[in-house]
């Protein structure tokens, strides 16, 4: 199993409500797509949304929470933080 693989299967974890289409599409592109709705709260209505930062604070809290294997919350944590520079540009 490749890592990028492995992470979006941790990532769905995490949050196993939300469904991926994980077979459909490469790995990282659905993650990386996961973590930019969930940064931009495109799950919750429009008038309840809040800030990315403050959704990637959340975000955060939940992965260094998880009982994840150390090395994939630092992997979780650092697509966060790229994703997140790339909204703020």
């Amino acid at each position: 199993m490749n890592d990028d693989k492995l992470l979006l299967q941790s990532y769905n974890q995490l949050w196993n409500n939300r469904t991926l289409p994980i077979d459909t599409q490469a790995p990282l592109t659905v993650l990386l797509d996961a973590i930019t709705r969930e940064l931009l709260d495109e799950n919750s209505h429009p008038r309840v949304r809040k800030a990315k930062e403050v959704k990637f604070f959340f975000a955060i809290k939940r992965i260094s929470a998880s009982a994840l294997p150390s090395e994939v919350k630092l992997q979780l944590i650092n697509l966060h933080i790229q994703v997140l520079t790339q909204l703020r540009e």
